[in-house]
């Protein structure tokens, strides 16, 4: 299916129509090498191979063209079932991005201010309490919170909300809250949120929380949608992701990849408890949509362009473009990296040890779902499969392969 030679790639075709994405190979000016990217190919297929993952579904896009989509190895270890290019992934994470973009078109539609505090919106996030220790959990104490939250600080992950998933005691407090008992809907999640102890004054450090199931929440309140429903009308339908939902139909249960972990001695098996698939109510912006890697390229692909397809203007160019830089003041914690709204966003290839360019922004999800968007290449690469230990590794290698075969 892919020959071993050299591709050119054009630069004008930036649009992806649907019978793009069943092509594979396409010859225009930008050169990438597909002799190089078998060497993609080859780690996953080792990786498969050595019980690392159960299987993979990979896209890498030049200048808005497929140049490679495959499946590799299997979507369940115990049938083998051979795992397809249409297979579905619970995104964990990837959520994010796509519920930032949802929100931001608000934006666009007026609807708040960035620096608006955040209790304008919703009142019950005055008095907002700081924990004294985290590592003593709410017995600790609490202090009042100097600082009010902003919607800048939640797009960017400044608010001092926590996600309730790190260790510490105080995150397990907040995890058991949030998570131990099954929500009605969003607006409970975020008033359980709210109610917990912040982890640091608001703007004051970078913590990965929680923070987009209060955008999600927004969303309702300025569209008088749910948030399903918005990202279904105003995305998911007019970029024909037909697959990206937080609930699936039948068939696309039968699509469905399953989880994976490692037992006590290294073997891979599946995780005892699969991730829901119907009857979610909670529909969340910190995670919840399941989708496809080609959904999600068409997502990316929106984006690289401008924030238009199909003859659409999703958002302006000028808002992804404050997207897309560092809005987190410097505090993001990894170095040559900034933090934007919903997105990492590479700043110093130096300091970053990393192939990329500057520019470059990306996520993941906790089950090894990993993307990244490179404007100044005009590329795009997703790797997806469903591990339950998230290890970036997978993520610095998908950049690793896919940048080394630029010529």
């Amino acid at each position: 299916m892919f020959k071993s030679k050299l591709i050119k790639l054009g630069i004008a075709a930036f649009f992806i129509s649907t019978s793009a994405f069943s092509q594979t190979i396409h010859s225009r000016t930008s050169e990438i090498s597909i002799e190089r990217l078998e060497r993609y190919d080859h780690f996953i297929e080792q990786s498969i191979q050595k019980g690392a993952i159960p299987g993979a579904v990979v896209m890498v896009l030049k200048n808005g063209e497929v140049v490679h989509q495959k499946a590799f190895g299997s979507s369940d270890i115990d049938s083998k079932k051979p795992m397809v290019e249409d297979q579905i992934f619970f995104i964990q994470s990837m959520t994010k991005p796509i519920v930032t973009t949802a929100f931001m078109m608000l934006y666009e539609e007026g609807y708040f201010q960035l620096n608006d505090p955040v209790e304008k919106y919703l009142p019950w996030f005055k008095d907002l309490k700081i924990a004294i220790d985290p590592s003593k959990g709410i017995a600790g104490g609490t202090k009042p919170a100097q600082n009010k939250v902003t919607i800048a600080n939640l797009l960017s992950h400044t608010a001092g909300f926590s996600h309730g998933i790190a260790a510490g005691k105080l995150e397990e407090e907040i995890r058991t809250a949030i998570y131990g008992s099954p929500q009605e809907n969003i607006e409970s999640r975020v008033r359980t949120l709210v109610n917990q102890p912040l982890i640091g004054e608001p703007g004051e450090q970078w913590y990965y929380s929680a923070s987009p199931d209060v955008l999600s929440l927004l969303i309702e309140k300025f569209s008088g949608m749910t948030t399903a429903e918005f990202l279904q009308e105003r995305i998911f339908d007019p970029l024909d992701m037909k697959d990206t939902g937080y609930n699936l139909t039948d068939d696309q249960k039968s699509r469905m990849v399953q989880v994976h972990t490692k037992d006590e001695n290294g073997k891979l098996i599946k995780v005892e408890r699969q991730t829901p698939t119907e009857g979610n109510k909670v529909f969340g912006g910190t995670h919840g949509l399941f989708s496809t890697a080609e959904d999600y390229s068409k997502f990316t692909t929106m984006l690289l362009n401008g924030g238009e397809s199909h003859g659409i203007q999703f958002l302006s160019p000028k808002t992804i473009e404050i997207m897309t830089i560092d809005q987190a003041n410097g505090l993001y914690n990894s170095p040559g990296h900034g933090f934007g709204f919903g997105f990492a966003v590479l700043e110093d290839l130096a300091d970053a040890k990393a192939l990329g360019s500057v520019g470059q922004y990306f996520w993941s999800g906790a089950y090894c779902t990993f993307f990244f968007v490179d404007p100044k290449e005009n590329l795009i690469s997703i790797f997806m499969t469903q591990m339950a230990n998230y290890d970036n590794y997978w993520g610095e290698k998908m950049r690793q392969f896919v940048y080394q075969a630029i010529e």
